[in-house]
């Protein structure tokens, strides 16, 4: 599987719902079309929420892994302009 290059990063772990979603969704209006964000996070419910929104907004989901028993990581990548 190829790398995936990460353009941005975004590490909110600490932000609870709804700011988890609002500064993921600046961060994805921050980056170019075709751009991947990696989102960092902490709080369990935006682990489901945050991709879930960026469905939604008509971006890619490219990754969604709980990397250690407190975090996770999101991997988006920016398929429509804002």
């Amino acid at each position: 599987m190829p790398e995936i290059k990460i353009d941005k990063t975004l590490n909110i772990k600490g932000v609870v719902c709804p700011y988890t979603l609002v500064k993921s969704k600046l961060a994805i209006e921050g980056i170019e079309v075709g751009q991947v964000l990696e989102i960092l996070l902490d709080y369990p419910e935006a682990s489901e929420s945050i991709p879930k929104a960026m469905l939604n907004y008509g971006h890619a989901v490219l990754k969604v892994e709980k990397i250690n028993p407190t975090d996770w990581i999101i991997h988006v990548r920016k398929e429509v302009a804002d």
